[in-house]
């Protein structure tokens, strides 16, 4: 069995979030690689480089991945590091080569007729999750209706995002300024103190604070006893990242979206820089990158819990692992999933059953190609 066909595209995926009236869109990679056999692994995610990364895999990998053992995934990301990054692992080439990864794994599961996270150690066959609905866009009040709607739904673990600052889209990222810090801690405790103390409650920063802000932040919201601080520091320093750490109470966490190789997941762990390890399987080599991330933080008795989005890509390795931990169900991935496959397992209660069917256990519905951009 070789590799006959590497392919991605991009799509402009339609998908809703709670209170918000107007329709969203995610500009998401694809990739479907097929087998001379006819066997197809897919892999998806969306990426700030999203044409960019495509555009690598329709005019560079693919040649470099033709004729290959599709079963051979670590012999793929070497050829491809030896081919197209040997002087460099970061950015397109590492998204790009985690999505490769995860498409094949997604034909090896199919192949062996078993789902991923079984491959991976099967160490577990549904995992704890938590959503991230606390959109920077959504007032203290909306922020209160939504959680409120989740828990009646048995969500009882949510995540909301701060440190966003002010921007055009008013959606995600911008530069905080000190005002902003305090807004965040008044919604965090607004949250806290409307829905109770059974609600296990974390915030994100998605490495947007600056030090001294993401340590008054930190100093704000100790009171409202939050399970994790994650991604807190601008461009995820490890080094100013201990110092918060030493600096708060409140759990550490870190990994997701930029670590691209296990080598910065490392710099986390000997810094002391983080309680809980996020690597992420859309950017730290897929499932292959994704375990020995996860047998790195074992080693040093670090906690995985999932952060960067994607869940039914993250929970197989999550399920797979002996320190797994909680799937993140972002309100925005989770969408963009179910517009796109068939088969996407939802969380219920508060926890995600596995799928049982072959590889990720997901079904590209038909006529998703007619959103490519």
């Amino acid at each position: 069995m070789k590799i006959a066909k590497t392919t991605a595209w991009t799509l402009r995926v339609p998908y809703e979030f709670p209170l918000i009236r107007e329709t969203q869109h995610a500009l998401v990679t694809f990739v479907e690689i097929e087998t001379d056999d006819g066997l197809k692994g897919h892999a998806f995610a969306a990426y700030p480089l999203r044409y960019s990364i495509a555009e690598f895999i329709n005019r560079e990998a693919k040649d470099v991945l033709a004729g290959m053992d599709p079963l051979r995934t670590d012999a793929a990301r070497t050829m491809l590091a030896v081919k197209l990054a040997n002087k460099l692992y970061m950015g397109v080439w590492s998204c790009a080569a985690s999505l490769i990864d995860i498409a094949l794994w997604d034909i090896k599961g199919k192949l062996f007729g078993q789902p991923i996270w079984k491959l991976l150690g099967g160490a577990r066959d549904k995992c704890p999750t938590y959503i991230t609905f606390g959109l920077p866009r959504y007032s203290r009040e909306e922020l209160v209706e939504v959680g409120r709607q989740l828990m009646a739904e048995g969500h009882t673990q949510l995540k909301m995002v701060v440190a966003s600052g002010a921007n055009p889209s008013n959606y995600m990222y911008g530069e905080p300024t000190d005002e902003d810090i305090r807004e965040d801690a008044a919604r965090v405790r607004h949250v806290r103190e409307a829905l109770g103390d059974t609600l296990t409650l974390m915030m994100d920063a998605n490495k947007n604070a600056k030090l001294t802000q993401a340590i008054r932040l930190a100093k704000l919201v100790e009171p409202y006893g939050l399970a994790w601080f994650e991604d807190p520091i601008l461009q995820a320093d490890p080094r100013l990242m201990a110092q918060l750490r030493r600096a708060t109470s409140i759990p550490i966490a870190a990994g997701s979206m930029g670590t691209s190789d296990i080598s910065n997941l490392r710099e986390y762990l000997l810094n002391e820089s983080i309680d809980i390890a996020q690597p992420n399987v859309r950017d730290i080599g897929g499932f292959t990158g994704g375990l020995r991330a996860a047998a790195l933080a074992q080693a040093f008795n670090i906690q995985l819990e999932m952060g960067g989005n994607y869940p039914h890509l993250n929970m197989h390795l999550h399920a797979g692992v002996p320190n797994g931990g909680r799937v993140e169900f972002h309100l925005g991935g989770w969408r963009i999933c179910e517009t796109l496959f068939d088969g996407a397992a939802a969380p219920a209660q508060g926890w995600v059953a596995l799928p049982q069917g072959p590889g990720l256990g997901l079904t590209p519905k038909a006529g998703i190609l007619d959103l490519a951009v």
